[in-house]
C-alpha cells in the first residue's frame, strides 16, 4: 500500500515590496511542501482573491491591525505571518494581539520564512528571542498590576449575534454562516468583527471562549 501524500502548504503572498514578493514566489513554488495560491499587494487587501484563496497561511510585510482583524472574522484557521518588520517590542505586542502566528524581523533569511510557515502550520508560534522576552515581560508587568484579574468585557450579545457566535462555535465559514442564515458574507464579517469588539478579543476562536466563559449558551 502507497503511503498518503501530505497536501501542500496553501500560501498567499500579500507583499508590498514587488521584488520581495516574486522572490518569494519562485523560492516557495520550489519546495514540494508549499504552494502559492495567489500573491497581491496590500493596496488589494482585502481582495476577492485572497478571501477565496482558500490559504492555510497568509505572509504580510506590512502591518496593520484593522486588516488583521477582518482576517480573524474571515477566518479563525488562518495563520498569518509578518515579515520584514522591525524589532519594536510595542508594534511586535500589537501584532500578537492581533491574532499573528509569525514576527520575523528585517534580517530573517528566506530559510527561516520556511521554517515560519512550517512552524505555524504545526501549531506553533514564531519569534525573535528577543521579542519573546518581551512578551514574558509584558505578562509579568500585568500580573504585578493586577491588569489580568480584570473581569473580561461583559458580552450583551443580540438573538443574531448569539447565533452567529453559535455557528462560529461549530466551525461554519463565513460564506457558510452567510448561506444559512441567508445573509450577505460581508454583514456576516462585519457581525463577527463587532462581537470580537464588544468582548475586547483578537479572534473568533476567543470569542466564543469568551462568550462561553459568562455563561452564555454556544453549542458545538
Amino acid at each position: 500500500m502507497s503511503e498518503a501524500v501530505e497536501s501542500p502548504i496553501r500560501v498567499y503572498l500579500m507583499i508590498e515590496n514587488r521584488l520581495l514578493r516574486e522572490a518569494l514566489g519562485r523560492l516557495f513554488r520550489k519546495r514540494l511542501d508549499l504552494q502559492v495560491v495567489g500573491q497581491s499587494d496590500h493596496n488589494q487587501f482585502p481582495s476577492e482573491d485572497l478571501l477565496s484563496s482558500g490559504c492555510d497561511v497568509l505572509a504580510l510585510d506590512f502591518f496593520n491591525p484593522d486588516c488583521l482583524a477582518s482576517l480573524s472574522c474571515s477566518s479563525c484557521s488562518l495563520k498569518t505571518i509578518l515579515i520584514g518588520m522591525s524589532g519594536d517590542s510595542a508594534q511586535f505586542l500589537q501584532a500578537v494581539r492581533a491574532g499573528i502566528s509569525g514576527y520575523l524581523l528585517k534580517d530573517a533569511s528566506a530559510s527561516e520564512v520556511i521554517a515560519a510557515i512550517r512552524a505555524t502550520i504545526k501549531g506553533e508560534a514564531v519569534c525573535p528571542p528577543k521579542l519573546c522576552a518581551s512578551l514574558f515581560e509584558f505578562f509579568a508587568q500585568s500580573a504585578r498590576h493586577g491588569q489580568d484579574a480584570a473581569p473580561a468585557r461583559r458580552a450583551d450579545l443580540t438573538l443574531r449575534q448569539q447565533q452567529l457566535v453559535n455557528l462560529v462555535a461549530k466551525g461554519l465559514t463565513n460564506k457558510e454562516i452567510a448561506a444559512q442564515l441567508n445573509l450577505s458574507e460581508f454583514t456576516v464579517r462585519n457581525h463577527i468583527h463587532r462581537i470580537m469588539k464588544q468582548v475586547d478579543v483578537g479572534s473568533r476562536s476567543e470569542a466564543v471562549k469568551v462568550v462561553r466563559a459568562q455563561g452564555i449558551p454556544v453549542s458545538t
